[in-house]
């Protein structure tokens, strides 16, 4: 039977992934559009203390500019209005607009209104404000998280708020410039204990080096990539526009994997490590395992990414 992006899914069944982080999420989705605002507040502040955001780059936040210069001229009351309307998915000029910025800058937009919060120039979440039962509850599961899932919810929570790009209709995404790849003698190779393909150890570096472009030439023109916790993306210009608005500048550190044949004569690949993220850092490292399925000709007909359940699973490499 011939091999299939459903059947590509399958490999390597016993890797575990973070099933808390969606389930923490769509909890989170279900809190009124005030409860996700508080509980956004609330879990910033919280997290900040054993997570250190980075600051947005300029890149980012010049998008971002006008808009919150209209939010910050607003009354208070308009202010939470606004942002209340953006939990709500409402159908308005400023929802709208948000919806058509990438994630990078969406973060950026957040950290920034976070950092007037604080300082008052934004209304603030009143004094003495009580997080309800069920909003406490979500806050609470994601306090056991691990830190990298946690850095996961925060950013779904934001993330997914204005208006339903879906419903848009034709529009053109706003997001960064895209970054221009390392120079040769700024780049490191990568070594897996028990990985030798050198398709998969060329998809680690280059992705570690923003040559995207080499690094989508390592796909064949059928290819899938499964991003945590999400559909199959098909197509190496979907992948490449993927890599090009979500993998700038990350940090891809594999640890060990393994390597096997498999029917047709492809061969699977299991690689697990960690990965470092320009808003968090060095110092979280989010639990990652990457699965490869590659064609006879040595090209990644799939390659699904996991955000792992647990660290104990960065040792789990049984088929």
């Amino acid at each position: 039977m011939a091999i299939t992006i459903d059947s590509a899914r399958g490999i390597f069944p016993q890797t575990l992934s973070a099933d808390a982080v969606p389930a923490t999420i769509a909890r989170f989705k279900q809190l009124s559009a005030e409860d996700q605002l508080a509980w956004t507040w609330f879990a910033y502040i919280e997290m900040g203390k054993t997570i250190t955001v980075a600051a947005p780059g300029a890149a980012s936040m010049q998008f971002a500019e006008g808009v919150l210069n209209q939010i910050r001229q607003m009354t208070p009351s308009e202010q939470t209005q606004a942002m209340c309307d953006l939990a709500n998915n409402a159908d308005t000029p400023l929802c709208r607009t948000y919806a058509t910025w990438s994630a990078n800058i969406k973060l950026g937009f957040w950290y920034q209104l976070g950092q007037w919060m604080d300082k008052g120039l934004v209304a603030p979440i009143p004094a003495g404000y009580q997080l309800s039962a069920n909003a406490s509850a979500v806050l609470q599961a994601v306090r056991e998280l691990d830190q990298g899932q946690q850095i996961t919810v925060l950013r779904s929570s934001v993330v997914d708020m204005g208006f339903d790009p879906g419903k848009l209709g034709d529009y053109t995404k706003v997001t960064e410039p895209v970054v221009a790849p390392k120079d040769l003698a700024q780049r490191t190779q990568v070594a897996i204990e028990g990985v030798t393909e050198p398709t998969v150890l060329s998809y680690m570096n280059n992705m570690n080096a923003n040559d995207f472009g080499a690094l989508i030439d390592l796909f064949a023109p059928d290819a899938a990539l499964q991003p945590p916790f999400q559909r199959p993306i098909v197509g190496r210009d979907a992948i490449l526009q993927f890599f090009n608005e979500e993998c700038q500048n990350l940090n891809l550190i594999p640890e060990r994997g393994v390597s096997e044949p498999t029917e047709d004569g492809y061969t699977q690949v299991k690689v697990t490590g960690k990965v470092q993220t320009p808003w968090f850092g060095a110092a979280v490292g989010m639990n990652m395992a990457w699965r490869f399925l590659l064609n006879p000709q040595g090209k990644i007909f799939f390659v699904a990414i996991d955000l792992l359940a647990s660290p104990k699973e960065l040792l789990n490499l049984i088929r």
